[in-house]
């Protein structure tokens, strides 16, 4: 058994997925192995991992099983006492894999850890949040979380408000980067097969902490990370105005979680709540900005979509979606 293995799951990364993979071969931790599970990408992803890459364990799906289920096939496959859930769009510093190990091994109650997000050009990305809620959810919507990141209100989502440079218990962190003890996988499970895309490691969280295990911060570890890559090759789907996102995808798996961890009229209330700011949004531009109307109120018809399709967050539309 290895110390690590790093799971990365790819959907037409072809033009990042070197620089990731070439990251990985420069760690300075020797016992290690790496499994890619391709989603039936149609940029050559997977071909560039059978000729340059022969070292590396190669899963190619026929279909597109979406994270959560990909990185449970690689889970089958996975030799190392630890799990590095990696994204192909992200490059570690050499060091980053020894650390994560360290980090992981001197902290008893660590169920899983994460590291600081950055972008190309070091901007900050979330890279420890709380759990999602309808308060978190309001702050989010109305802008004010954005306009008052110093807030430790307004900014409590994202924690904005932290020092990107201490480490802390916190709720949850991304799956671009993260590691976790293969025995607590063992226990508590890898994803919830429900999630097709988003929200996956928000849950997984959630039953970490529910198990007693804590998760942590540890911003040493740092993750140059583009964001998004994978989800803007998706065709025909209509994308959150940041264009990173999925939004019918989001809001399918948002009713998933929030029926499952606070129930129906939870679920309910939070598709309400962001229905009738995109409704207040549609009149107050029906005139000045006319794409900003229409934009609502289609965000408006997808919430209607997804609640049908998730019976209220209750079942997982088939996939992949």
């Amino acid at each position: 058994m290895s110390e690590l293995s790093v799971l990365i799951v790819t959907y037409n990364s072809a033009p990042l997925l070197r620089l990731c993979l070439d990251s990985l071969m420069a760690q300075t931790l020797a016992d290690f192995d790496i499994i890619v599970v391709d989603n039936a990408s149609r940029d050559g992803t997977a071909d560039i991992v059978r000729s340059d890459y022969p070292q590396i364990r190669l899963l190619a799906n026929d279909t597109n099983l979406g994270f959560g289920n990909a990185n449970n096939l690689a889970l089958a496959q996975a030799q190392g006492r630890y799990l590095v859930l990696l994204n192909p769009d992200a490059v570690l510093p050499p060091d980053t894999l020894a650390k994560a190990l360290q980090h992981s091994e001197a902290t008893a109650d660590a169920g899983m850890g994460g590291g600081l997000l950055q972008g190309t050009q070091g901007e900050w990305q979330p890279s420890a949040r709380q759990f999602p809620s309808l308060l978190n959810d309001g702050l989010t919507l109305s802008g004010l979380a954005n306009r008052y990141p110093g807030s430790r209100f307004f900014g409590k989502f994202d924690r904005s408000w932290a020092d990107p440079l201490q480490a802390a218990d916190v709720d949850w962190v991304p799956g671009a980067f993260a590691i976790i003890p293969r025995s607590l996988v063992a226990q508590i499970g890898l994803f919830d097969p429900r999630f097709f895309l988003y929200y996956e490691e928000v849950d997984l969280c959630q039953r970490i902490r529910k198990a007693g295990f804590k998760v942590y911060y540890w911003p040493d570890l740092l993750i140059t990370h583009v964001g998004g890559a994978s989800s803007e090759t998706v065709d025909e789907l209509v994308f959150s105005s940041a264009g990173k996102q999925l939004t019918l995808w989001r809001m399918r798996s948002q009713l998933l979680y929030y029926r499952k961890w606070h129930g129906w009229v939870y679920s309910w209330l939070a598709k309400s709540l962001e229905q009738n700011w995109h409704r207040l949004r549609a009149w107050r531009n029906a005139h000045r900005t006319p794409e900003k109307a229409a934009e609502s109120r289609h965000i408006v018809q997808l919430w209607a979509q997804a609640w049908v399709e998730t019976q209220g967050g209750l079942v997982s539309p088939p996939q992949p979606w």
